[in-house]
């Protein structure tokens, strides 16, 4: 009973973490034509359709689209061309930057906006989400990172919804403290900051040779005193996530998971480890209860197994699209986290040079 009650406590923990992701403001008529929108992009020829075209079908429309073309061989150049945006051509990238903060940095010095939205290759805007990025932003001040709602497709897609659903709580955010915890990180996919207060902080430079620039970059924002807010992207900001293959989901995890996790509060990483345990024992009893139903504890274990994957797939679904079957099968995602991350953890240990994209850099 003692073990049982302990697996439902830590079980619970799973609502402290993750209590309540705010969304974006309704649309108000905030102005966009004051807004330079920048995608560094390396061979993102297959993606930059999917987010060049729901920035035109916008209401909204920024005053200038920047596609910073970071040596791509696949034509991403002509696609960008194609749909009318302002591609520059990435210069060589100088000892001791990483691609993407390079390519950022380009796109700044590069915009003539007052207001700066980075935003990756391979997200979307929804209809009206633009106007309603701007208006929270409007609203709020300071810089904006809003976490795009990943849009699932594939089975194997599946198994990163523990990594997304981490990933989120590791914002510190959305815990039950609300706001009176400031975020620790932003959302690497996007990030809408004022001209002048970006190059304050010294821009992608600060950062320029982190993997994890957005924890890194909302530390200088800090030493700013700027306010930083992060919201959810459903129904406004969404992405797809390594939607090509399993051994993609591994690379792409394993790229920086284990030293976002180190960027993660120690008090915050506890609590997540003690839900992660939680789930873990109910996991653990469930195959004896299902076996010996008729067992002192059997059908609490089985109750408990069930809420828990009820909670789980109501988390999965704040994040992204994820199927009720990866919620009902959770110890399978989490077994292929405890793979990925130890993976992660040993090659940012060792030192390993990891490969993405064509570029090889050192684990942090």
């Amino acid at each position: 009973m003692i073990l049982l009650l302990t697996a439902l406590a830590l079980g619970l923990l799973g609502f402290v973490i993750l209590w309540r992701i705010p969304q974006c403001d309704p649309a108000d008529g905030a102005p966009a034509d004051l807004l330079s929108l920048i995608i560094p992009a390396r061979n993102e020829a297959h993606n930059l359709p999917s987010i060049l075209g729901s920035i035109r079908a916008q209401s909204a429309q920024p005053g200038e689209v920047l596609v910073v073309d970071d040596g791509s061989t696949d034509g991403t150049a002509e696609v960008a061309e194609s749909f009318g945006a302002r591609v520059i051509t990435s210069q060589p990238l100088p000892e001791g930057w990483g691609g993407k903060t390079w390519a950022c940095q380009q796109g700044a010095e590069a915009a003539s906006g007052r207001l700066l939205l980075f935003v990756d290759a391979d997200t979307w805007f929804e209809a009206g989400g633009l106007s309603r990025i701007l208006s929270t932003h409007a609203r709020r001040g300071g810089v904006l990172s809003t976490g795009p709602y990943h849009v699932v497709r594939k089975a194997h897609e599946q198994l990163s919804a523990f990594f997304n659903l981490i990933m989120t709580a590791g914002i510190r955010s959305f815990t039950l403290l609300g706001d009176r915890l400031p975020p620790r990180g932003l959302f690497g996919q996007m990030l809408l900051v004022p001209r002048a207060d970006y190059f304050s902080a010294g821009g992608h430079a600060a950062v320029k040779g982190r993997n994890l620039e957005n924890f890194c970059l909302a530390e200088e924002f800090r030493k700013l005193g700027l306010p930083l807010h992060c919201v959810g992207g459903s129904g406004v900001f969404s992405f797809r996530m390594y939607p090509y293959s399993l051994r993609e989901v591994v690379d792409g995890w394993t790229k920086g998971f284990a030293a976002g996790a180190s960027q993660t509060p120690f008090h915050l990483l506890m609590l997540i480890i003690c839900w992660i345990s939680g789930l873990s024992l109910a996991a653990m009893h469930l195959p004896g209860a299902l076996m010996d139903l008729g067992g002192e504890f059997a059908g609490w274990w089985v109750a408990l197994y069930v809420a828990l994957a009820a909670q789980v797939y109501f988390q999965f679904r704040r994040v992204g699209s994820f199927h009720w079957s990866a919620a009902l099968l959770y110890p399978v995602c989490l077994i292929f986290y405890f793979l990925v991350f130890t993976r992660s953890l040993l090659r940012n240990y060792l030192g390993k040079r990891n490969t993405w994209k064509g570029r090889v850099f050192t684990a942090e």
